[in-house]
C-alpha cells in the first residue's frame, strides 16, 4: 500500500494478511511493546563464541565412530559420504536461515507451525527432542563406559573390583549432577561459549593424538603389539583405498548424519548472536562445518589406518585392548570425556526450547519451569543410559530416524511452502521509486 506524508514523498508499506504471523509472540501488543517470551534473548555473543557453540554442538561423540563407518567403506567411499554429508548440512542450514528470515522466526518449532500448523510445529518439536536425548545419551553412555576404566587406571584398582567409584552407573549420575546440570540451567546458550572452545581443545588434543600415534607406528611399542593383535586384520589395496560394500556399511550414513547434526542449535545461536544477520550466521556454520569436516576425516583416517578392519564402534575401546594404563591412552580418553560431557548442555537447550514451544508456547519465561525441564531430561537420559546396550545402536536408531528429517527433509519442505507464500504478494506490487 501507498502512504503519502507532509511533503508529499510516497513510501511503500505492506500488510500480512490476516493469518501474517501466526504467534502473537513476534508481533508487538497494543502498547507498541513486544511481549517478552521464552525465546526473547538479545543478541550479546560473539561471532568466535557463536562458532565455538555450533562446532561444539556438530562435535561430540560421533567421531568415535566415524573410523568404524570407514572400516565398512574403504577411504574413498567414505570420504565422498563425508563431504556429501557435510555439503547438504550446510545448504540445510542455509535454507533454514532464509525461511526464519522471511517470516521473522527464529525457532525451528515454529517454522514447522509456519508450513503446516500444529502437525508441523509438532513433527519439528519430537523430531529435534528424539535427536537431542539420543545425542545426549550417546555422550553420558561414553561417560558410563569410560570413566570407571579412567578411575581404574590412575589407581592400579583391580579390574573385577567391585567398588563404587568404579561403577560406571553411580559415576554418570555424578557427573550428571554435578556438571551438566548446572551448566544446563544457564539462562542463555552463548553463556556456554568458553566451555564450547575448551570442548573443542579437548577434541584437537584427541586426533593429535590419534595422528601421532599412527604416524609413529614404525617404532613404537603399541605399533609392535598392534601388529601382532591385528595382523589378521589388513586389508587389501582395493578395500583400503577404494570401497568396500559389507552388509555394515548400511550403518555408516547414519553415522554420518548423527555426526553433522547441528540445525536445532542454528535458530537459538543466530537469535543469541550480536549484530545477527543471515549472511553472519550462514558464515558462522560454514566454518563451524569446514573445521569439523576435517577433523571428522583426520580423526577416522588415522584411526582405521592404525587397526584396520579391527576397529571397534567405539575407537577408544580399541585402543584400550592394547595398553589400558599408557599415558597417552588415558590423557585421550580424559580429554573425550571432558569434551562429550560440556557438549551436553549445549544439546539441553533445544530439547528444552522444543518441550516449551510444544507445551508452553505463550509463557514467559519462568525459571521453575527452566529447572524443571532440565531435571526431568537428564534424569530420563540417565534411565536410558543405565540401561542402553550399546553405543552403536544409539548411533544406528537416531541416525536413521530424526537426524534426517532434521537435516534434509525438514529445510527444504519448510523453504518449499514458506518461502512462495511470503513472495508471491511482495513480487506481484509494482517498484516505485522513493525520494527524499
Amino acid at each position: 500500500m501507498l502512504d503519502e506524508d507532509q511533503n508529499g514523498t510516497q513510501t511503500v508499506r505492506y500488510e500480512e494478511p490476516d493469518d501474517g504471523l501466526e504467534n502473537e509472540e513476534f508481533l508487538p501488543n497494543e502498547g507498541g511493546k513486544k511481549p517478552i517470551r521464552f525465546t526473547d534473548f538479545e543478541g550479546k555473543t560473539s561471532f568466535g563464541m557463536s562458532v565455538f557453540n555450533l562446532g561444539n554442538a556438530i562435535m561430540g561423540s560421533g567421531i568415535l565412530g566415524l573410523a568404524y563407518a570407514m572400516a565398512n567403506t574403504g577411504i574413498l567411499l567414505f570420504w565422498f559420504l563425508l563431504t556429501a554429508v557435510a555439503a547438504l548440512s550446510s545448504y540445510s542450514i542455509h535454507l533454514l536461515l532464509k525461511s526464519s528470515g522471511i517470516v521473522g522466526i527464529r525457532a525451528y518449532e515454529q517454522l514447522g507451525y509456519r508450513a503446516f500448523g500444529n502437525l508441523g510445529k509438532i513433527a519439528a518439536g519430537t523430531a529435534i527432542t528424539l535427536q537431542n536425548i539420543g545425542a545426549m545419551s550417546s555422550y553420558l553412555y561414553i561417560v558410563k563406559s569410560e570413566l570407571p576404566l579412567v578411575i581404574q587406571a590412575f589407581l592400579k584398582a583391580e579390574p573385577n573390583s567391585d567398588l563404587w567409584y568404579l561403577n560406571g552407573n553411580y559415576l554418570v549420575i555424578m557427573v550428571s549432577a554435578s556438571i551438566i546440570l548446572p551448566l544446563a540451567l544457564m539462562k542463555q546458550l552463548g553463556y556456554l561459549g568458553y566451555t564450547s572452545g575448551f570442548s573443542l581443545s579437548c577434541m584437537v588434543f584427541f586426533l593429535t593424538a590419534v595422528s601421532w600415534s599412527n604416524t609413529h607406528s614404525g617404532t613404537s611399542s603399541q605399533s609392535l603389539l598392534t601388529q601382532s593383535l591385528f595382523c589378521s586384520g589388513m586389508p587389501s589395496w582395493h578395500t583400503l583405498y577404494v570401497a568396500n560394500f559389507p552388509i555394515l556399511t548400511a550403518y555408516t550414513i547414519p553415522i554420518l548424519a548423527f555426526a553433522f547434526v547441528c540445525h536445532p542449535e542454528v535458530l537459538p545461536i543466530y537469535t543469541e548472536l550480536r549484530n545477527p544477520s543471515k549472511k553472519k550466521m550462514q558464515k558462522v556454520s560454514n566454518i563451524s562445518i569446514l573445521i569439523m569436516y576435517t577433523m571428522y576425516f583426520l580423526a577416522a583416517l588415522f584411526g582405521y589406518l592404525t587397526f584396520y578392519g579391527n576397529v571397534e564402534a567405539e575407537l577408544l575401546h580399541t585402543y584400550s585392548r592394547i595398553d589400558p594404563y599408557d599415558t597417552l591412552i588415558l590423557c585421550v580418553r580424559v580429554a573425550v570425556l571432558t569434551a562429550v560431557t560440556l557438549t551436553v548442555p549445549i544439546v539441553l537447550f533445544p530439547v528444552r526450547r522444543a518441550i516449551q514451544q510444544m507445551i508452553f508456547p505463550t509463557k514467559s519465561f519462568s525459571w521453575l519451569r527452566h529447572i524443571a525441564i532440565a531435571l526431568i531430561l537428564l534424569t530420563f537420559i540417565n534411565i536410558l543410559v543405565i540401561f542402553a546396550p550399546n553405543i552403536l545402536g544409539i548411533f544406528g536408531i537416531i541416525g536413521a530416524t530424526s537426524a534426517p528429517c532434521l537435516i534434509f527433509i525438514f529445510p527444504a519442505v519448510f523453504y518449499i511452502r514458506i518461502v512462495p507464500k511470503e513472495d508471491e504478494p511482495m513480487n506481484s506490487l509494482p517498484k516505485i521509486m522513493v525520494r527524499q
